[in-house]
């Protein structure tokens, strides 16, 4: 071959290589999908560097050279396998960790053909994949002419793709850590969202309660729709949660929506999701809460207060299981588990025509009455130690409740319910200096004020003969966990606050119990 044979030659080579260097870098930032990517760049090479029958082998966990990706034109190629190091030409590569260059394939007797795609009289070059510093895989293929003089060269140009190929690489590497930490976080998050509403962490040991998470274990294990009733602040919201992460959908969403907090052209767009341009400010496709929910769960809050349009297209979704998008003409098709809640009279709302009756019965096939707190006095003391707890987590210190102040806590009727629990318990945590929250710092709160002047009865709350011995009304004044001012103001409580029957109680005289009044700074209701 003459010397400007062989100039023209080079020349020639240099223009195909750097064009295809071009198209490879085209196709390495069109995709984060790594296989779909390499199989490209390799088709890259054939077509403008006459590097034939690529293929990249990336090292898997156990060390071996997995094929990731082929170039084989209308070849077939047999399903994949692993090199290890030193098997053949290309684990070779691995094993050397450099540039491994035969002239003719088929001379070499590491040469093992497994792909069934490679001309034995052809050069075959394999160069590393590095991925800083550490040997990730190699990328191989097959000039398409006979040695002529060049392979150094198009050794480098591989060597120069295989770089390219690294970033690439690397890149999908990191994305798929992030990937899997969030899968990792995400299932962590769901384990410890399912254990906050196991049955074993919502407090109610009352007869009513009992009788509720009950219902909920045997609801929860199918996709019966649920209706929870009850009014404000009863944890109908914490009981929608329970049945959801105790069910077989509970490694899909829980989505939640407040029917009532939103105007009805945004629950619609809300619920149903919009079209891009579909009206004023809608810039973008937008996926509704029944589509993010597919799978899993619908919580649909305060569903008394929907209006009677909405109640029309919501029937169609729960009757069908389809709906469309607003401004668009698809049809979805969703797998949503329902539950509702109200604290609503649906079926005076029924009566009055304010809420579709077919919509009531689509509803209401397992109800769920939730008791007021007021119901379930029993429940007061462990709650409100709950709360406490709570409160001082948030707060940063630790905070202590009194027998005397759960006590006072018993007496009241709580219309807020558990939401007016907390609430209170929050308003006695700021104004409490040294954490220990007594009778005197609830007083502060206000709710005595509100109280009768006689605890409620068990009869009237449905409470059992041990919740009544445990009541206010009939302390042991002998029980040595009591200090004296705890005696003193259970005996006033009991007596109705009149002091001559307290001190009765106490086996005290007048004189001596307001003596105590006085030293103890109770502070006396007014009767």
């Amino acid at each position: 071959m003459s010397s400007n044979s062989s100039s023209l030659d080079r020349s020639n080579l240099i223009e195909a290589e750097l064009e295809a260097l071009f198209q490879v870098g085209k196709v390495l930032g069109r995709s984060l999908n790594l296989q779909e990517t390499l199989q490209e760049v390799l088709k890259m090479l054939h077509d403008y560097a006459g590097m034939q029958h690529g293929v990249v082998t990336l090292r898997d966990e156990a060390g071996m050279l997995s094929i990731n990706a082929v170039y084989a034109g209308r070849k077939q190629v047999p399903p994949k396998f692993s090199y290890r190091p030193g098997e053949g030409i290309i684990g070779s590569v691995l094993q050397a960790e450099q540039t491994v260059v035969v002239e003719r394939a088929g001379d070499d007797s590491r040469f093992l053909d497994r792909l069934g795609l490679y001309e034995r009289h052809l050069p075959f070059i394999g160069v590393p994949i590095y991925v800083n510093q550490a040997l990730v895989g190699v990328l191989a293929a097959q000039p398409s002419v006979g040695n002529d003089n060049l392979l150094k060269e198009r050794a480098r140009f591989m060597e120069m793709v295989a770089q390219l190929i690294s970033q690439s690489v690397r890149l999908a590497n990191e994305i798929e850590k992030e990937r899997q930490d969030l899968t990792d976080e995400r299932d962590r998050l769901r384990r410890t969202v399912r254990n906050s509403y196991g049955f074993d962490n919502i407090i109610g040991h009352s007869s009513a309660m009992q009788r509720i998470f009950e219902m909920v274990r045997q609801v929860a294990k199918w996709n019966t729709t649920v209706l929870i009733r009850g009014e404000s602040g009863t944890g109908k919201e914490l009981i929608a949660n329970a049945i959801h992460y105790n069910s077989p959908r509970h490694d899909a969403d829980f989505i939640k929506v407040n029917c009532a907090a939103l105007p009805e052209n945004l629950l619609e767009s809300e619920l149903f999701g919009h079209e891009k341009g579909a009206f004023s400010g809608a810039l973008t496709q937008h996926k509704g809460r029944f589509e993010r929910a597919d799978g899993g769960t619908l919580f649909l809050d305060e569903i008394g207060e929907i209006s009677a349009t909405f109640q029309a297209k919501l029937l169609r979704v729960l009757q069908e299981g389809e709906f469309e998008r607003v401004g668009g003409a698809k049809t979805l098709k969703v797998n949503v588990r329902i539950i509702t809640a109200t604290n609503v009279d649906l079926e005076s709302a029924v009566e009055a025509g304010d809420f579709r009756e077919d919509l009531y019965y689509r509803l209401n096939v397992m109800p769920i009455k939730l008791p007021p707190l007021r119901q379930r006095t029993e429940d007061i003391p462990e709650l409100s130690r709950f709360l406490i707890e709570k409160l001082g987590k948030s707060q940063g210190r630790p905070l202590q409740l009194t027998d005397s102040a759960v006590r006072l806590l018993m007496r009241h009727d709580w219309p807020g319910n558990v939401r007016e629990l907390e609430n209170c318990l929050e308003r006695a945590a700021i104004m409490c200096e040294d954490g220990l929250i007594d009778r005197s710092v609830i007083s502060l709160t206000g709710i005595e004020e509100k109280m009768p002047l006689n605890p409620p009865s068990s009869s009237s709350n449905n409470a059992s003969t041990d919740t009544a011995r445990s009541s206010p009304s009939s302390v042991d004044l002998n029980d040595e966990s009591l200090d004296e001012r705890e005696r003193v103001i259970a005996a006033l409580e009991q007596a109705g606050w009149v002091q001559a029957k307290a001190a009765r109680l106490l086996n005290m005289t007048p004189r001596q119990i307001a003596y105590r009044i006085q030293t103890l700074n109770i502070k006396m209701r007014n009767i």
